[in-house]
């Protein structure tokens, strides 16, 4: 293909928060330009790219799936994704693939928690969006708002959709996503009528650029300003078009008097005149909606459209009786939603030649090498050739292959086409390929991006931790595999063909042995593999699962092998108790999933346990006064737990601090990035110019970026006077200079420090001091090579190597905290480890205590455990962001529903033009299971929710209370009736499940046998 070829080419995908009109705005679009595999009149109510029966049964869309459009010499690849917030990771599936996106807004809704959602990942996948204003039929008809409060309100989402855009812009955007909806959806002041709001060339949505059209998805119809601008300029002398559609939006007013164009600093103070848009675009729009949908409309308003329009509608459509079909007729056929669509997308979307030079940094970050003198400048030139082909999206058969599959899906075997060439291709798989897709058929949904993607070629199957400097000793990230058949997707249909050029999008046989999420394909192995994807959330709901039948467990393993290749955002484990462990996003993603393996891949009964919350343990404090906890922190301190080896050789000294939260919630959020930085990477280092890791502020570097938030993380909530801030900061930096280790698993957000004593006590006994290994690595400290003289040699030696096991002990205890086994949370410890000399009975008789390192090990990870429970240690919980709608009358019940959830309500608010509230509220994640079936019961189905995991909170509640003061013990009596408090419910519920010993009431009634009828 050349050039001009790929400038015909777009990839679109579409974006919302769920029911904002998606897949009925996909479906008008199939219909004008599919080659008729949709009948226009079943647009809107077929729902063709939500093919799975679950997708018809919920009416939501549950994966993200394509389709090839011709429009006026065109092809455009439109891909349709979810909205709900449970599969958001097909969002990012989608956009990666893409080069564009329309996000739609509900008119009447507006924006809401995912629309942020979805405008962050474009903005992360450097997407050129395009806005669509949805349902703009619901003012009229069902808010009955006049043209000039519709123009108000479409006025306000436009800015607020456009505040959200330039935040990442400026750098200044809240990862916090109730913090977003919260400074978004504030109250206006009067200075901020939006009337006033003049144009700004930096503002990415503009109507009068032609990237902004208003449509009603359901009936067919849509328009842009231009449609109005080229009408109105055959009808008003003087005035051209691009005048006429820089006036159409905004606060433009037309003179009848002197046939011009003015601002209202011109008019008289008592002029009625209304904007421009509102007199030449939103009052026509009302006049045929009162027209067609009142009984007694004046019919003359419809057929003037018909006439200045020369629109052809047969009589019959006209005279139907449905006065909805008739306005439909007339709508759909004066504007045409899929021009109006359509053209905006092929006019301000860019194709993948213009798209990729702008993308590049995001899909494949340039590389820095330092120090390598060992790496090969053939394979580097290499490299960086195939980077270019990106690049430039050269689709040359001598440019090199790369292709991205943003996931893999299974397809029942029945739907692959069988004729010709492909049958026998097909007929040639090797046994393993067959045995594993059973009735199943995977393909992958690909990406080219550069070169020519043929049918039977063979290609490198690389994984994101391919570094192709490396040589050898990175052939275990790639491998090298054969294309069976390629197939452009038409929703579920499948059109085989024999290749592919660059810019394209596709779908992929024979990688299913190969690919278990994502992979980067590529012609040669000299290629950098392209950046992993973002997901907006993680993987929070487990549950156990297992065959109702024992026998069926081989059954039910393949299955959860097809499941884990299905879907890219479940994630299969097994617990350290043995069980099968599955992950979802949801309850709904969990359903779907647990209905997949039932039906589809196991095709066995199963059972499923309740859900498995995931908790944190902690101790009392907020951390805010830093100065305090470092001097408890400090070897002086008395503030310790003491451990001493069963050999008495080694004195365990732990001292334990809360870390200030943001601090903690830094180190959480960058665990990721911590774990490449700590682990290091071979001979050679290899830097990227900007972080896999997508930043709002663009090209920085990560490991500096992360220095600078950890010092002041640490300092933020450190007292207001100068003086003690300074101070706070001198004593937070000398700290940060020993850090030894991070925990759990080496990244976690629980820091050990290096002891900072004397070397030698007065005793002989030899301080293990450690190494800042976590400081030098970040670039804290410099990396020291003195050794350090001892007179006991020998000593000094074995005090070396108990540093591991200190460290050992430290991941152990952190990984299980006391309370209930669960991990640790933003806790600092200081481990002082004393060791003395053996004793003569301890020479000749070493067996007698087991090894000493694995004794060191286990006294630390005890005294760890024992200085956290001597701190009044408290439980920490995930938290739900949830959104709730509901009408005036259900506010009573849905608020009970949040009340016995222990839900902590935000703000409540109503939404402007409508009687609907909006309610903000944390709900905790072990109370949220069932919820929305509950709140549906309990307000009629009046109330909708929506759930995205926020953040941590500790539970302020101690576990162990017991009544001490007068007041307490006259409140709660004296301690043998007080009732387990939440806290402590949720730590035996936990420990019951773990296996552990829990401290309860065997026997409830220690009296002769109850029965029912209480017989004596």
């Amino acid at each position: 293909m050349d050039e001009s070829d790929g400038t015909k080419i777009r990839n679109i995908c579409i974006l919302a928060h769920v029911d904002h009109g998606k897949t009925t705005l996909a479906d008008h679009l199939i219909a004008s330009s599919g080659g008729g595999v949709l009948h226009p009149r079943l647009a809107g109510k077929l729902r063709f790219m939500d093919y799975l029966d679950e997708e018809q049964r919920r009416a939501i869309t549950m994966k993200s799936s394509s389709i090839s459009l011709n429009y006026k010499g065109h092809s455009l690849n439109l891909i349709d994704s979810p909205g709900h917030m449970d599969f958001c990771s097909e969002v990012s599936t989608a956009a990666r693939l893409s080069d564009g996106a329309l996000v739609l807004v509900d008119a009447v809704e507006g924006v809401h928690i995912q629309t942020h959602a979805v405008l962050r990942q474009a903005w992360i996948e450097k997407l050129t969006p395009c806005l669509v204003l949805n349902k703009i039929d619901r003012l009229i008809c069902e808010l009955k708002l006049s043209p000039m409060e519709a123009y108000t309100r479409l006025i306000r989402i436009v800015h607020e959709v456009n505040g959200i855009v330039s935040a990442y812009k400026s750098a200044k955007y809240l990862s916090d996503v109730d913090s977003i909806i919260a400074s978004s959806s504030g109250e206006m002041s009067a200075d901020e009528n939006p009337e006033f709001w003049e144009d700004d060339e930096e503002v990415t949505f503009q109507p009068q650029k032609g990237n902004v059209v208003f449509v009603c998805a359901l009936d067919g119809w849509g328009f842009g300003i231009s449609e109005f601008a080229n009408f109105y300029a055959s009808k008003l002398a003087g005035l051209s078009v691009t005048n006429l559609q820089k006036a159409l939006w905004g606060p433009r007013y037309y003179n009848s008097k002197t046939k011009m164009i003015v601002e209202k600093k011109h008019l008289s103070a008592e002029s009625k005149t209304k904007p421009m848009f509102v007199q030449f675009v939103l009052e026509p729009l009302w006049q045929v909606y009162e027209a067609a949908l009142d009984p007694g409309g004046d019919r003359t308003v419809l057929e003037k459209v018909i006439k200045n329009f020369n629109l052809v509608i047969p009589p019959r459509e006209l005279q139907n009786k449905d006065l909805k079909n008739v306005l439909q007729s007339v709508m759909s056929r004066w504007l045409p939603l899929s021009d109006a669509v359509l053209s905006m997308a092929v006019k301000h979307l860019p194709d993948p030649i213009a798209a990729q030079a702008f993308r590049i940094p995001r899909l494949v970050p340039e590389r820095k090498i330092i120090g390598g003198g060992d790496v090969d400048p053939g394979v580097l030139a290499e490299a960086e050739l195939v980077r270019k082909s990106i690049e430039a999206c050269d689709s040359s058969r001598d440019a090199a292959c790369v292709v991205f599959v943003s996931k893999m899906f299974a397809v029942p075997m029945k739907m692959i086409p069988q004729d010709g060439n492909h049958r026998e291709r097909m007929n040639g798989l090797n046994d393993e390929d067959s045995r594993s897709e059973s009735d199943e058929c995977f393909l992958a949904f690909a990406r080219i991006f550069s070169g020519v993607l043929r049918a039977g070629q063979r290609v490198f199957v690389i994984s994101t931790l391919y570094d192709p400097l490396k040589g050898e000793s990175s052939q275990k990230y790639f491998q090298e595999a054969e294309l069976h058949s390629i197939y452009l997707m038409m929703g579920q249909g499948l059109t085989p063909v024999n290749e592919v050029k660059a810019g394209n999008v596709v779908a992929i046989r024979g990688l299913g042995p190969y690919i278990s999420k994502s992979a980067t394909l590529s012609s040669t192995r000299n290629c950098w593999p392209l950046a992993s994807m973002e997901f907006q959330v993680s993987p929070t709901l487990r549950v156990a699962i297992e065959p109702s039948d024992p026998a069926d467990m081989s059954a039910l393993m393949k299955g959860l092998r097809l499941l884990n290749r299905a879907d890219p955002f479940v994630e299969i484990t097994v617990s350290a108790r043995g069980e099968h462990v599955l992950a979802a996003a949801g309850e709904v993603h969990l359903e779907r999933c647990v209905k997949d393996l039932k039906d589809r891949f196991a095709k066995v009964n199963i059972e499923v346990s309740s859900p498995l919350v995931s908790y944190r343990e902690t101790i009392e404090g907020d951390g805010s006064n830093l100065l305090e906890s470092l001097r408890s922190l400090s070897l002086n301190s008395s503030d310790y737990v003491e451990k001493r080896t069963p050999n008495g050789r080694c004195v365990i000294r732990v001292h334990v601090m809360k870390l200030p939260h943001a601090l903690t919630k830094l180190l959480d959020e960058n665990t990721d990035l911590l774990g490449d930085i700590i682990g290091g990477k071979g001979s050679h280092s290899v830097t990227l110019l900007e972080s896999q890791t997508p930043s709002i502020e663009g090209n920085v570097d990560p490991i500096e970026t992360l220095k600078k938030e950890l010092i002041e993380a640490g300092v933020s909530t450190s007292p207001e006077s100068e003086k003690d801030r300074e101070k706070c900061k001198a004593e937070w930096s000398k700290l940060l200079k020993r850090i030894w280790a991070l925990g759990p698993r080496e990244k976690g957000p629980n820091i050990l420090f290096a002891p900072d004593g004397k070397r030698i006590r007065d005793d002989g006994s030899i301080l293990v001091r450690g190494s800042p290994h976590v400081s030098q690595r970040l670039g804290f400290t410099e990396e020291s090579t003195e050794g350090e003289a001892s007179e006991e040699e020998a000593l000094h030696s074995e005090a070396l190597t108990l540093e591991s096991s200190i460290v050992s002990g430290f991941q152990l205890a952190t990984a299980s905290g006391p309370l209930c086994d669960e991990p640790m949370w933003g806790l600092a410890f200081t481990i002082e480890s004393h060791l003395a000399e053996d004793s003569e009975t301890e020479k000749q008789q070493p067996e007698n205590f087991g090894i000493f390192t694995g004794q060191v090990m286990t006294a630390v990870k005890d005294a760890c455990r024992a200085a956290v429970l001597q701190t009044n240690p408290r439980i920490v919980e995930a938290m739900y962001f949830c959104e709730l709608n509901t009408a005036p009358e259900y506010l009573g019940p849905m608020y009970a529903v949040l009340s016995r959830r222990r839900a902590r309500i935000l703000k409540e608010e109503m939404q402007e033009g409508s009687s609907m509230f909006t309610v903000h509220a944390y709900v905790p994640v072990s109370e949220s299971f069932g919820f929305a079936d509950e709140l549906r019961k309990g307000t009629s189905g009046g109330a909708s929710a929506l759930m995205v995991l926020s953040h941590w909170e500790m539970l302020e509640e101690d576990p162990f209370f017991v009544p001490r003061t007068e007041e307490e013990i006259e409140e709660f009596g004296d301690g043998a009736s007080v009732l387990p408090n939440t806290a402590r419910k949720l730590i035996d519920a936990v420990r019951r499940r773990k296996g552990l010993h829990v401290e309860e009431k065997v026997v409830q009634h220690a009296t002769k046998q109850r029965t029912l009828a209480r017989k004596v």
